[in-house]
C-alpha cells in the first residue's frame, strides 16, 4: 500500500465506483521529456477505500507500438458515460507539431483502456490540452479544453460538441474565456496560462468551471460561473481564488460520506508534486474552502 504523499502525479482525477476511489494522473517522471523507452509512456490508476491508503499503481493504458504520440501523456480523467468508462487524455508529438485530447474507453475504471475516438477531438491545427467531458441537460456531450498559451500567448478555454458515441467532434470550437480576463491576472505578463478546466453543477443548479493559471509565478486554482447555467453562457470570473499556494489542475468530487473535496497537485514542482485533498463547501453560487 502507498500513502497519498508517496504518490508522484500531476493533474489528479478521482472517480468513485462501487465503493472505491480510483485516482488517475500524469506520471511525474515522464511529464516533460520524451523517454528513452516509449514503453514507459502510459497511465496508471491508484485505488483506495479511504483517500489516504492507496494501492500500488496499476497500469491502465500503455502506449501502443503504432500510436502517433511519443511524449507528454498528460491529464487523464475518466468519466462514466452510457455504461462505459471514457478517458480524456492529452497527447503530443513534437515531430508532427501535434498536441490534443484523444478519448480512450474501458469496461472498468481499472482498465485496460483502448483507443476510442478516431483522432484527437480538439482542433488539429491548435496546440490543445486538458480536455474534459461535459454533458448538458439534453444529453449532448462536449469536450471542454485549453487552447494553449504557447501558441497564442493569451490562453483560452473552449468547448466543442462531440458525437453521442464520443468518437468525433461535430462542431467548430467556441471560446469560453481568456486567461488575461480576471482582475487577479498578472498585468503585462509574457504568458497567460489556461490549464485543467473542470465542470461542476452546484446544489442550486449553477454551472461552475474550475481552471488553473499563474499569479505572481504561483500556480493557482480559479473559478468561473456561467451566467445562464449552461456551457454557452457568458463566463464570469470569481475574484477570490480557490487555491493560491502553488497548486492546481483541480477537480471536485463527493466522497463516500457525501463530503465535497477539491483535489489538485501541489507543489507545482516536477518530481515533488502530490495529490492534495481539501474539504470544500458548495455555497450554491460558488465553492469555498471549509
Amino acid at each position: 500500500m502507498m500513502k497519498k504523499d508517496d504518490i508522484l502525479i500531476r493533474d489528479p482525477y478521482v472517480l468513485i465506483h462501487e465503493g472505491k476511489y480510483y485516482m488517475y494522473g500524469t506520471r511525474s517522471l515522464t511529464t516533460w521529456k520524451k523517454p528513452d523507452d516509449l514503453n514507459d509512456l502510459g497511465f496508471d490508476v491508484y485505488v483506495s477505500d479511504d483517500l489516504e491508503n492507496w494501492s500500488e499503481p496499476i497500469e491502465v493504458f500503455r502506449r501502443p507500438d503504432d500510436f502517433w504520440s511519443n511524449q507528454n501523456f498528460w491529464a487523464p480523467e475518466v468519466h462514466k458515460y452510457q455504461g462505459k468508462f471514457y478517458m480524456f487524455a492529452t497527447f503530443y508529438n513534437a515531430d508532427l507539431n501535434k498536441r490534443g485530447t484523444q478519448i480512450l474507453v474501458a469496461d472498468h475504471p481499472a482498465g485496460p483502456f483502448e483507443i476510442h475516438s478516431q483522432d484527437i477531438v480538439t482542433p488539429p491545427e491548435w496546440a490543445c490540452l486538458d480536455g474534459t467531458l461535459y454533458v448538458d441537460h439534453s444529453g449532448q456531450p462536449y469536450v471542454v479544453f485549453c487552447h494553449e498559451w504557447t501558441q497564442i500567448v493569451d490562453g483560452r478555454i473552449c468547448y466543442r460538441k462531440l458525437s453521442k458515441d464520443l468518437t468525433e467532434p461535430i462542431s467548430e470550437p467556441v471560446e469560453m474565456l481568456k486567461a488575461s480576463e480576471p482582475t487577479w491576472s498578472d498585468v503585462d505578463a509574457e504568458r497567460y496560462v489556461t490549464d485543467g478546466p473542470a465542470m461542476f453543477r452546484t446544489k442550486t443548479g449553477e454551472l461552475l468551471m474550475l481552471w488553473s493559471s499563474l499569479k505572481d509565478g504561483q500556480y493557482v486554482e480559479a473559478i468561473a460561473k456561467s451566467d445562464n447555467g449552461e456551457i454557452d453562457g457568458n463566463w464570469v470570473h470569481n475574484e477570490e481564488l480557490l487555491f493560491s499556494e502553488d497548486g492546481g489542475h483541480g477537480m471536485l468530487f463527493h466522497d463516500l460520506n457525501d463530503q465535497l473535496f477539491l483535489t489538485l497537485h501541489s507543489p507545482n514542482v516536477n518530481y515533488h508534486e502530490h495529490p492534495t485533498f481539501i474539504e470544500v463547501v458548495d455555497m450554491g453560487h460558488t465553492i469555498v474552502k471549509k
